[in-house]
């Protein structure tokens, strides 16, 4: 099978597919209008997020067989459209989960005790000590919207942190002990509220004017998961009105963002799109890729 890699990849995973016998050409520098062009020679492609796979590159790809996406989530690929072409598309679901969950973590200490606040103070040589009393997130309420992968990671974490954790989740039953309970409930008692789903047409936006409205007032956002599923104009309103108390965000709507305004708002942490940026995490993701294209090689599936 003939496999291009579009997007980095650890090298050790590259040559693990090709002792198993796969062609794999390293294309990770490729741009849209090359691919068009190049990619109908290939039967199976690795993306991570700057590749994008839409309907017209699909069409043009008559041998292509399966996608492989390095991440998680599968909204660079319209996996829809690519299965009834009779594409198989996977990605690496489990491989970030810890890495997400720990900057996840971080940033909630991070909100909690303003300590980008007080880095900043201290680089201008200022010696504020009274101006950065904290809270303890140990006691508080974490809220999490979506409680897949990810947010299993995240609450484990947070358990051991002390806090008291509930979940919003349609699409899950039950989530070992921890309480699941309708949106409304999760916004109205959280004290920290972490996003962790994928963006859909039933996700986007669904944080808006009227969900930050029934909140807590002083609650903290994070969003580790898609830009979009928080409606970025009505989370500036509650970040400057003080309805909410502060935000991290590493995703946003328009990656890098057309407007800066939200990510430079005093309370707002921002970094751009680091969840899974951890060695260990990468290395995670080679191997998952490696072996699903492997797998898929010898059995088709």
């Amino acid at each position: 099978m003939k496999v291009i890699i579009c997007d980095k990849t650890e090298k050790e995973y590259i040559e693990q597919m090709r002792t198993a016998g796969l062609t794999v050409d390293v294309r990770d520098d490729i741009t849209p209008e090359q691919l068009m062009t190049e990619l109908p020679n290939y039967e199976g492609m690795v993306v991570r997020s700057r590749t994008k796979v839409r309907k017209d590159l699909i069409d043009v790809c008559p041998n292509l067989k399966v996608i492989v996406r390095g991440g998680v989530g599968l909204d660079t690929i319209d996996h829809e459209y690519a299965k009834e072409k009779g594409i198989a598309v996977m990605n690496t679901p489990m491989a970030s989960s810890a890495s997400v969950a720990e900057l996840a973590i971080g940033y909630m200490l991070m909100l909690a005790r303003s300590l980008y606040k007080a880095s900043a103070s201290m680089k201008a040589e200022k010696w504020d000590k009274k101006a950065f009393e904290g809270d303890e997130i140990g006691g508080k309420t974490l809220g999490l919207v979506g409680i897949g992968n990810i947010g299993k990671e995240v609450a484990k974490r947070a358990f051991a942190l002390g806090m008291t954790v509930l979940a919003y989740d349609p699409y899950v039953k039950e989530a070992n002990g921890i309480k699941l309970v309708s949106l409304d409930e999760l916004l109205a008692q959280a004290d920290y509220i972490s996003l962790h789903l994928p963006k859909t047409k039933e996700s986007a936006n669904m944080i808006g004017a009227a969900q930050f409205g029934k909140m807590k007032n002083g609650v903290r956002i994070i969003n580790c998961a898609r830009g979009g599923i928080v409606d970025e104009s009505a989370l500036y309103e509650a970040l400057t009105s003080g309805k909410v108390a502060g935000a991290a965000l590493d995703v946003f709507n328009e990656e890098p963002p057309a407007d800066w305004k939200l990510a430079k708002l005093d309370n707002v942490i921002a970094s751009p799109h680091i969840g899974a940026a951890t060695k260990e995490a990468q290395a995670r993701v080679g191997a998952e890729v490696a072996e699903k294209l492997i797998a898929f090689s010898k059995n088709g599936k």
